[in-house]
């Protein structure tokens, strides 16, 4: 058992998950140049979505919800930061505790809600990262407010793209969270094209001269002919690429007993249980779009051999947030080094 292993297991696990989330993440944010040069690791560039990043490895949106904690997190080795979920207007979030481990299964459930500072408080922060010089590869995610009605869905989507655009490498509706009521209704072809019609004009408005990448983060929980639907919809608009995968309202198969997935309750599951769902959802796309879209996996990204897999089934870009929780700040670090080997 490494050092981490034991502070996790004898220490954090003692304390509520949203309070030891805080706390690592103050501990990160101190993070310096210096500690990002110790940890580099060789590594060959990927190119994607028109832009050079480090590595395939990244940080899923969710654990860096407002911009406050860029040039931290990639200080630990992360090749990109995806910040949000962000929105139309700034939100709480749902009533705590929101939150929760199932250690049987190196999985997390939340339920968070979208909390965040709203769209125009992170676009002040992102402006002045950017001014300070902040260069690292930043995906945005925006989502919609919990109290907009779904009719006007692009209309909230279009203020948050108006706002964050400038400052994004790429940006990504997320229609897949199960934290938001009605919100994976969005996913639904019908309602996804004017949104993301509505999106992507929105975006080419703030930035004439510089089209920034669009992306569309799914949930893997559609069924099969609707992974495919979202694949011939992105070919068909013009999409840059497909986020695979978000979060799970299954529960199959867990390791954890009943009595604890019961009284954990609603919300969306993360970590190993989507491993295999995940890729799947990632090849199904790849065969279906062929080799020009972008496709990021996410999901159950636990081990080099995970990450070796995801980018076989198709996948030119990773993501992770429940295996850095559980295996430690020096993970990512790991992967790279893992991956790097292959080349």
């Amino acid at each position: 058992m490494g050092a981490y292993d034991i502070v996790f297991e004898r220490g954090l696990t003692r304390i509520d998950p949203e309070r030891a989330h805080h706390a690592a993440f103050r501990a990160i944010r101190a993070a310096t140049p210096v500690t990002a040069r110790a940890l580099r690791v060789p590594s060959a560039p990927v190119q994607a979505l028109g832009l050079s990043f480090p590595h395939p490895l990244g940080l899923a949106a969710g654990f860096d919800k407002n911009a406050v904690g860029i040039d931290g997190l990639a200080a630990l080795g992360f090749g990109h930061v995806e910040i949000g979920t962000v929105t139309g207007e700034a939100q709480p979030g749902n009533p705590a505790p929101r939150l929760f481990r199932l250690t049987d299964d190196r999985a997390i459930v939340n339920r968070m809600g979208f909390n965040n500072d709203g769209a125009e408080v992170v676009a002040r922060r992102l402006a002045a990262w950017r001014a300070e010089g902040g260069s690292t590869v930043l995906g945005v995610n925006i989502g919609k407010t919990k109290v907009v009605p779904e009719e006007e869905a692009a209309r909230d989507y279009e203020k948050s793209a108006g706002l964050l655009a400038p400052y994004a490498d790429y940006l990504v509706v997320n229609v897949s969270s199960p934290n938001t009521p009605g919100l994976r209704d969005l996913q639904a072809v019908e309602k996804l094209e004017p949104l993301l019609g509505a999106v992507r004009r929105r975006a080419d408005e703030v930035r004439p001269d510089d089209r920034v990448p669009l992306l569309v983060k799914i949930a893997p929980d559609l069924s099969d002919d609707d992974v495919l639907a979202v694949a011939d919809l992105a070919l068909a608009t013009g999409l840059d690429g497909i986020i695979a995968t978000n979060t799970t309202i299954s529960r199959d198969g867990l390791a954890t007993p009943a009595a604890r997935v019961q009284e954990v309750g609603a919300g969306g599951l993360s970590g190993r249980p989507l491993t295999q769902r995940s890729e799947d959802v990632v090849r199904m796309l790849r065969e279906r779009v062929g080799p020009g879209l972008t496709l990021i996996g996410v999901g159950g990204i636990t081990t080099v051999d995970d990450a070796r897999r995801r980018l076989a089934a198709g996948a030119d870009l990773l993501q992770a947030y429940t295996a850095f929780v559980y295996e430690g700040p020096l993970w990512p670090r790991r992967i790279v080094r893992g991956l790097a080997t292959d080349g």
